[in-house]
Order: C-alpha cells, then structure tokens, then sequence
C-alpha cells in the first residue's frame, strides 16, 4: 500500500495583519451585566467597546475626540470662550436686573 503525502496549506497570519483587518472594519463588543437581589436593582452596568480605526470611526460620524477639552487644543480654547461668553452674559443679566 503506497501513501502518499496530504497537500496541506497552511496561511501564517500574525497579529499586525489581523489587528489591521480589525481596525479596518471596525469591532463592537457591547454587553449588559444586573443584579438583583430580591426583586430590586442593585446595579446595571451598560458596556459598549468600538475598536475601530480614527478613519473607520469618523467615517461611521464619530468624532468625540475632536470636542473633548482634555484631548484638543481647539475644543480647549472653544471652552475657556464659551466659559468667558457665559460669564459676560451673567454680568449683562445682572447689569439689567439692577436697572429694572
């Protein structure tokens, strides 16, 4: 009886290609974790985890990172403005109390 060797294809994939495909198509882990103890919540936990990349997350309209004080220089300045508009606003406000 003659055997002949099996054809085996074997695709190396390492983790720089797969977190690539990842980042490219974009992933959501989303999950709820209760407890209950005797028919009152105790606790609800909501979990949503995207991993995408910057332009698979601002092509799906996501874009936190542009508006958040603590990550942009620009969101920054925009919030020490509107902080400054809100104060010369009170003033203003109260400016016209006092006349009325």
């Amino acid at each position: 009886m003659r055997r002949e060797p099996i054809a085996t294809s074997i695709q190396a994939t390492n983790l720089a290609d797969i977190l690539e495909r990842v980042l490219d198509k974009g992933i959501v882990i989303a999950g709820d974790i209760t407890i209950w103890l005797c028919d009152v919540e105790l606790l609800n936990i909501k979990v949503r985890l995207l991993i995408a990349s910057v332009d698979k997350a601002m092509e799906m309209g996501i874009n936190w990172w542009e508006s958040d004080p603590m990550l942009s220089s620009r969101a920054r300045a925009l919030e020490e403005e509107r902080r400054g508009l809100e104060e010369r606003l009170g003033k203003l406000e109260a400016r016209l109390e006092a006349a009325s």
